[in-house]
Order: structure tokens, then C-alpha cells, then sequence
């Protein structure tokens, strides 16, 4: 097993503008504004016209292979957006997606053999060189090794989940500071269908913020600094490919939080991020920069605000 370490380093990839060059020079005190932990994958996409019944048959339309995986399309839309991020761990494994054209959705097929995830002698200088830790549920033991080290240096954790991977996830769900997770995976850990119910389940001391998306239909957000719970609607786009969208909407939030941004800026950004991608194809090349979600922050608003 190889323990493997990238640097996404936006700055010699991306122009991306003066005002985000200027507002993360601050952050060169650590070495990193994000350290991404956990799945990175080769994903196969196929094209279909229709996502066929059982029995049935559905043309191909084209194939592509791109990046995936949680960590790593969080961490690319985040070097996207301007951040210096690295990824730390050992490779992920490999998905076959099926796109339905007409609807612009997704299925996700994965093979379980060949998980791996964080590792778990990641060297404890490496997680305190960040200002954000981004882990995901893959190789419980390593993640949590990862969040008690960062939330004893006092970093921020960011959780991208996607399901309940043994029996110590509890113990990494209570080290997860900001905790973002699907409407699905939320009434799944909660046995609440309603979004706003299981918002008010997750809520607890060790979170300071909870989100739930809901893709078009917006997110549910919870604060320690908040009175109440609340609702800013989605960005109105028109949905090609939704893949990677939950994964971008947690790199522009951990992008967000590494500039000190507020709770609702945080929102806003990283929910115009994610329904720009959901936009347009390509996997992570579809990813939008800071100018372009700039762009479309002047010229569109969701119904409501946070």
C-alpha cells in the first residue's frame, strides 16, 4: 500500500483573479488552506438516452473516464475557486456512472473490493500544516485519527458523507465541526424524511454547523450562531449532469470557511458553485472558477436568502 501526497495548487493553474490571490494571502501561515483525506476514484461515465427498465435495453451515446471520488472533487473545485489544497492518502477505487440524457441524472455503480481510504500513519505535522481538514467516511480508523489531530490544533473539519461505514462512525460524526450531508444520507442516519426534521436530529455541541442539500430544492442549514434553523432556496439551472455536485458544494464550502467567510456567504457560494456544475458536462473540467460563480452571483439570486 503506498501512501501517496498531492498538491492542487491553483495559483500555477488558474487565473482566477486578484481579490482571491489577496484575501488567502493571509492563510500562507499554514502550508495549506485545505488537506483533503479519503476516496479518490476513476470514474467511467456512459452515456445513455434513457436509464432503461429491467429487461430493456438503452443506446449509448458516448463514454468518457474523468476524476472522481468525494474527497477529490471537493478538493478540485476548492483549487478551482482560488485555494491551495492537498490531498493525502493512498488511491481510491474505481465507479462506473451511467448518465440519463433526457433527465440529466445519474447511477452510480462501485466495486467494494480495493477500499482503502486515509491513512492511518498520516503524519501528524501534515494534518496541522491546513487551515480546513476535509475527510470523508472512508477507513474510519484514519479519519479519526485525522479530526481528533485537527480538532485538538483547532482546524476546522469539514464531513462529505456518504453512508454509515462501520461501527466507529458515530465517533467520527461527533468530531465533524461543519457537517454537510445529502437529504437521502440525512434521512438514512436520522430516519427523518423531512429535510428540516433531521436537521434539528443532527444538531448538537460538537457541530457548529449543519447543512442538508437538497439539490434543486435548496439546503437546510442549522448554526450555534443562528436562533433558528434555515432554508436558502437553490440557484435556478438547468440540470445536465449532477454528478460530483454534492462533492463541489462541500470544496466551496471548506474554500469558504479557509477565507473566514460568513455562514450565509459560505451558502451562497458554494450553492451557486454546485448548480453551475450541475449545468454543464465534464466532470472535474466543468468545475466553475471564482470569477465565473462571481459572474453569476451579480446576475442570479435564489428565491430567498439565508
Amino acid at each position: 500500500m503506498l501512501f501517496g501526497f498531492r498538491i492542487l495548487d491553483s495559483y500555477s493553474l488558474l487565473d482566477h483573479g486578484h481579490a482571491a490571490k489577496e484575501s488567502l494571502s493571509s492563510s500562507r501561515k499554514k502550508a495549506f488552506d485545505i488537506l483533503g483525506l479519503g476516496a479518490v476514484a476513476v470514474d467511467d461515465f456512459i452515456y445513455v438516452e434513457h436509464y432503461p427498465q429491467p429487461d430493456e435495453k438503452a443506446r449509448v451515446v458516448r463514454r468518457q473516464r474523468k476524476c472522481g471520488g468525494l474527497t477529490a472533487i471537493a478538493l478540485v473545485a476548492a483549487a478551482r475557486l482560488g485555494a491551495r489544497c492537498a490531498y493525502a492518502g493512498v488511491l481510491g477505487h474505481d465507479a462506473l456512472i451511467v448518465v440519463d440524457q433526457q433527465r440529466g441524472t445519474r447511477n452510480i455503480f462501485f466495486d467494494v473490493a480495493g477500499f482503502v481510504g486515509a491513512n492511518v500513519e498520516a503524519p501528524a505535522s501534515l494534518i496541522e500544516s491546513c487551515r480546513v481538514l476535509l475527510v470523508d467516511n472512508f477507513r474510519l480508523p484514519g479519519m479519526i485519527r485525522a479530526a481528533r489531530l485537527a480538532r485538538r490544533a483547532g482546524i476546522p473539519v469539514v464531513a462529505d458523507f456518504e453512508s454509515q461505514s462501520g461501527s466507529r462512525f458515530p465517533e467520527l460524526l461527533a468530531l465533524t465541526n461543519h457537517l454537510i450531508l445529502s437529504c437521502g444520507f440525512a434521512a438514512a442516519l436520522t430516519g427523518k424524511r423531512s429535510p428540516d426534521k433531521a436537521l434539528r436530529a443532527l444538531t448538537g455541541p460538537s457541530h457548529e454547523v449543519v447543512v442538508i442539500t437538497c439539490g434543486a430544492d435548496g439546503c437546510w442549514f442549522w448554526s450555534k450562531e443562528l436562533s433558528a434553523p434555515g432554508h436558502l432556496k437553490a440557484f435556478k439551472v438547468k440540470a445536465v449532469d449532477t454528478t460530483g455536485c454534492g462533492d463541489v458544494f462541500h470544496g466551496a464550502y471548506a474554500f469558504a470557511l479557509a477565507r473566514n467567510l460568513p455562514l450565509s456567504e459560505r451558502l451562497r457560494l458554494a450553492s451557486a458553485a454546485a448548480g453551475l456544475k450541475a449545468s454543464s458536462h465534464g466532470g472535474p473540467a466543468a468545475i466553475p472558477t471564482l470569477g465565473k460563480v462571481n459572474r453569476f452571483l451579480k446576475h442570479e439570486l435564489p428565491d430567498s436568502s439565508c
